[in-house]
């Protein structure tokens, strides 16, 4: 595929930076008006249809495909040496190698970044790669990192048992923030914050924790996971970079494993040079998968947020039901700056079973609409035991920080009828 190069009249349109090969939406007559500018940049559009038109080629004309092209290619020709020399010495954006990047990747990695209203993206093979090549394009041998407390299971870890080893230090705070001044230093390079947190969906002051950063000239990042960017959008107020596990909501069927790094070109630049060392590439495949989830995720986080609504209410009335944690229920803690800073309380919830873990299990047991499964983000609700998947290997203490409790059952929601789902919670509550 030889590279062509992009226009000159749109300098300065974010997709320009991406690669010459990719294709722009443009403003066409009897359209709607786009100001000269491609979708991928424009913020005057909704979510929904960012969600499906962002980060497409102009699909306008005769015989045009309406589906995103795979292209299977590993490599890519140039039409002679000199542009094989302009690419080397950075003078060019033409692909080369899918490791580097890809035409389907890249339509993935735009219509991401239009979604969280961001410059760029960077798509990888799986969310953990997307969270460590993103902390690793921040953090070297001596620094040191504040982070909260109350993660997903696999970040906790990887700052535990991995980062200690290449000398970076990680301080943790509790989702309030208390006492976060008292961790900052000299070598504090990077505030990382998860929100709503895994799986006990406690919200972080995503103000209060920007504010923060920038009062220390923090690298801000924020694992965006939960919310989806249909309900909050982080880079709105400041922070450098977002994070997904795009297998949960944004792929959305799973049936893929992927991550996102969305932020500003010149980390998103430091980030794919990270997914190029490390190995963390998408495959193409995948990509076509995730573009087609992301064009749906909009209706599906709305019916998946009112089924969590019906199903949190249902439990909180329960008695065998210890405690619910839900941010749209009154009486979780989070409530009231769930409804300053998200649109929406989102899909997932977790409850504690009167009884512990013999009682979780037996609940966990007995369910069958619900599926006995890890992951979250899908068509189907799945209910799973964090202390034997997502927080295994941890010691009562750091259990206890993340507010995780044996008898702890996490549960995504997915789309199926809120009468079915409460029938089956019934039964396997009897």
């Amino acid at each position: 595929m030889k590279a062509k190069k992009q226009s000159s009249r749109n300098s300065g349109v974010v997709a320009q930076k991406q690669d010459r090969n990719s294709s722009e939406f443009e403003a066409k007559s009897g359209q709607r008006k786009l100001s000269g500018q491609t979708l991928h940049g424009l913020h005057g559009l909704g979510p929904q249809t960012k969600a499906i038109h962002g980060g497409e080629p102009n699909r306008c004309g005769v015989n045009g495909p309406v589906a995103t092209e795979i292209i299977r290619s590993s490599t890519f020709t140039f039409s002679n040496t000199e542009e094989m020399k302009e690419w080397a010495e950075g003078k060019n954006k033409a692909y080369i190698y899918t490791r580097y990047g890809n035409p389907t990747l890249s339509v993935a990695e735009k219509k991401i970044a239009a979604l969280e209203g961001a410059e760029a993206a960077v798509v990888s093979a799986s969310g953990m790669a997307a969270i460590s090549s993103s902390l690793l394009a921040v953090l070297h041998s001596g620094d040191e990192l504040i982070s909260t407390a109350q993660l997903y299971g696999g970040t906790y870890r990887l700052m535990r048992d991995v980062f200690p080893n290449m000398g970076i230090t990680v301080h943790h705070v509790q989702p309030d923030l208390c006492g976060i001044e008292k961790r900052v230093n000299a070598r504090t390079k990077a505030l990382y914050i998860e929100t709503p947190t895994n799986p006990t969906l406690r919200l972080v002051d995503t103000e209060k924790a920007i504010e923060f950063a920038k009062k220390h000239k923090l690298v801000a990042l924020i694992d965006n996971t939960f919310a989806t960017p249909v309900l909050q959008n982080p880079i709105r107020l400041g922070y450098d970079m977002v994070v997904h596990s795009a297998t949960k909501a944004l792929a959305g069927h799973s049936d893929i494993i992927a991550g996102v790094s969305v932020g500003s070109q010149e980390w998103m630049d430091k980030v794919r040079q990270m997914i190029i060392y490390l190995g963390g590439s998408m495959d193409p495949g995948a990509a076509y998968l995730l573009i087609r989830g992301i064009k749906t995720v909009g209706v599906r986080v709305e019916r998946q947020c009112e089924n969590a609504t019906a199903v949190a209410t249902f439990l909180e009335k329960h008695p065998k039901v210890e405690r619910v944690h839900y941010p749209g229920l009154k009486s979780h803690p989070s409530h009231e700056l769930a409804k300053k800073q998200m649109r929406g309380f989102g899909s997932m919830l977790a409850f504690d079973m009167k009884g512990g873990l013999p009682a979780a299990r037996r609940f966990c047991d007995r369910v069958r609409l619900f599926l006995l499964a890890a992951s979250l983000g899908g068509v189907e609700s799945l209910v799973i035991l964090p202390i034997y998947s997502s927080h295994y290997n941890m010691s009562d203490e750091e259990l206890k920080r993340a507010g995780v409790s044996p008898g702890t059952v996490r549960v995504s929601m997915g789309l199926e009828d809120k009468e079915d789902l409460i029938e089956d919670l019934k039964q396997a509550l009897e």
